[in-house]
C-alpha cells in the first residue's frame, strides 16, 4: 500500500513492509495538501481510471492523495494466503487514511475498485467517522455493495460495466463521481450539540417509538431512530462505540429473537453490547421479542412447520417466539446487561410488546411473555432494575416511563464526538 499526491506524474512513496525503509513514516514523506480527497485503487489495475479522477478533483480546487491498495509490487508476500494478503492491505491502508485524516489533510474518500478492491475499501473506511464522505465506484457484485452498505455509510456508485480503462461509458461514471467527492467535506460532530438518544424502531412499534421521539424533542434532545431490522441493528451498535450517542432507548430489540432463530433481521451476537461497554444509559424493552422474520413463505425453514405465521406483506413472513425461545431471549438480554458499565435499566409492558401482541391480535400469548421476563430475571443483576407497567408498549404511558428514565440517568454534558 502506498500514499502520493494524485496527477499523472506522482511520486510513489513506498508502504508495504518488505519495501518501506525501517522506522520511516511514509504518511509525512508525501507532499500532502489539506482537504483533500483520498483516492483508493489497485494501481496496477485501476491507474487509468484513479489518474483520471485525481486530475478532475485536483481541477475542482481540491487537492488529491492515491492509496495504492494494489498487490503487484508485494514480491515478498507473493506465496502468501490472498485473502490474508488482501486483509493485511487493507490493514496497513486504513492505519494511513486514519493518519490522514487525523492530521486534517483529508475530508473525504472514495474507491475505484472491481471485487476485490472493493472488499478491501470497505475495510479502509471501516474506522473513518459517521459522515464522512466514503464513495465506491465500483463494477463488483451487487450482492458484496449491498454488503458493504450494510456495515458503514458509504455512498455506492455501481459502474453497470467492468472497469478496463477510461472510455465512452467508464468516463462518464468517473466524471460524475470525481465531481461528487470533490463536492464532499467532512463536518465533525459539534463538541458543543445537543445530546443525542438512539432509539430502535419496528413497523409494529412505531406508536411508541413517535411518542418517545416526540417528548426527547420537547427536552430539548435530538432522537435517531435506527430500523431493527438487522443492518439498523449493527449500523446502531458501530455507531455506539464510535461515541455518537448520549443514550441508547433500545425499545425494539426484536432482532435478538432472529439471532436465536435464524430469521432474517439477525444484527449478530454483538447487538446490545455496545452501549454497556461504553457505559452511557441504555433502557432496555421487549419491543417486537414476539416475532421473528422471514421473507417470502416458502423463504421458512421446514423446521418451523406447524409454528404460528402471519404475513405482514407479500415479502415478510413472521413467526410467533415460543415460550422456550422468549426465555432464552430475556435470558441473553440479561447477560449482556450484566456485563454493562454504565446505568441500565428494562421497561416490561405487562400488556404487550407489538401490534401484534395484543388480547384478540394473531400473535398475543401471555404464557410467552411471562417466559421472555423469567429469562431476563434468570441472569440480570439486582443492580438493574425491571420496572413494569401495567400497559400495552405501543400506549403513551410507555412512551413517557421510558423517556422519564432516559432524562433522568442521561449525563449533563454532552458527549463530544470521539473521532474529532
Amino acid at each position: 500500500m502506498s500514499v502520493h499526491k494524485g496527477g499523472r506524474d506522482e511520486t510513489r512513496v513506498p508502504d508495504r513492509a518488505d519495501e518501506t525503509p525501517k522506522g520511516k513514516n511514509v504518511v509525512s514523506e508525501a507532499t500532502l495538501e489539506n482537504d483533500a480527497v483520498a483516492i483508493v485503487a489497485t494501481m496496477d489495475t485501476k491507474q487509468a481510471e484513479a489518474s483520471y479522477v485525481a486530475d478532475i478533483i485536483r481541477a475542482s480546487g481540491r487537492g488529491a492523495v492515491l492509496v495504492d491498495v494494489g498487490t503487484s509490487g508485494v514480491a515478498a508476500t507473493r506465496s502468501a494466503d490472498p485473502a490474508a494478503l488482501l486483509a493485511d492491505i487493507g490493514r496497513r491502508a486504513r492505519m494511513s487514511v486514519n493518519a490522514l485524516l487525523s492530521e486534517g489533510r483529508i475530508s473525504a474518500i472514495i474507491g475505484i475498485a472491481g471485487g476485490k478492491g472493493s472488499g478491501v475499501f470497505g475495510e479502509v473506511v471501516a474506522d473513518l467517522p459517521f459522515g464522512f464522505p466514503k464513495l465506491l465506484v465500483s463494477s463488483a457484485r451487487p450482492a458484496l455493495l449491498a454488503e458493504l452498505a450494510a456495515r458503514n455509510d458509504i455512498l455506492l456508485y455501481p459502474t453497470l460495466v467492468d472497469l478496463f480503462g477510461v472510455n465512452g461509458f467508464t468516463g462518464r461514471i468517473l466524471t460524475n463521481a470525481a465531481q461528487a467527492i470533490a463536492a464532499m467535506h467532512y463536518q465533525p460532530q459539534d463538541p458543543s450539540r445537543r445530546k443525542i438518544v438512539a432509539i430502535t424502531a419496528f413497523g409494529v412499534t412505531t406508536p411508541a417509538v413517535n411518542e418517545c421521539v416526540r417528548l426527547l424533542s420537547e427536552k430539548g434532545l435530538e432522537a435517531i431512530v435506527f430500523p431493527a431490522n438487522g443492518s439498523g441493528g449493527r449500523k446502531m451498535e458501530a455507531l455506539i462505540d464510535a461515541g455518537e450517542f448520549d443514550a441508547v432507548l433500545d425499545l425494539t430489540t426484536t432482532e435478538l429473537a432472529d439471532d436465536l432463530a435464524g430469521g432474517s433481521a439477525s444484527a449478530g451476537p454483538d447487538r446490545l453490547a455496545a452501549a454497556g461497554r461504553k457505559g452511557i444509559p441504555q433502557l432496555v424493552a421487549p419491543g417486537a421479542v414476539d416475532m421473528v422474520n422471514f421473507g417470502v413463505p416458502s423463504s421458512v425453514p421446514e423446521r418451523f412447520s406447524g409454528r404460528k405465521f402471519y404475513s405482514h406483506t407479500p415479502y415478510t413472513t413472521l413467526m410467533r417466539t415460543t415460550p422456550e425461545e422468549a426465555f432464552e431471549i430475556g435470558r441473553r438480554i440479561g447477560l449482556k446487561l450484566a456485563a454493562a458499565k454504565g446505568a441500565s435499566h428494562v421497561l416490561w409492558p405487562s400488556e404487550g410488546v407489538s401490534d401484534y401482541d395484543r388480547e384478540g391480535a394473531v400473535f398475543y400469548d401471555p404464557e410467552a411473555n411471562a417466559a421472555w421476563l423469567s429469562g431476563l430475571r434468570s441472569t440480570l443483576p439486582p443492580s438493574v432494575i425491571v420496572q413494569e407497567i401495567p400497559c400495552h408498549i405501543n400506549d403513551p404511558a410507555f412512551a413517557q416511563a421510558a423517556v422519564g428514565w432516559i432524562l433522568q440517568n442521561i449525563r449533563e454534558e454532552a458527549v463530544p464526538h470521539e473521532n474529532v
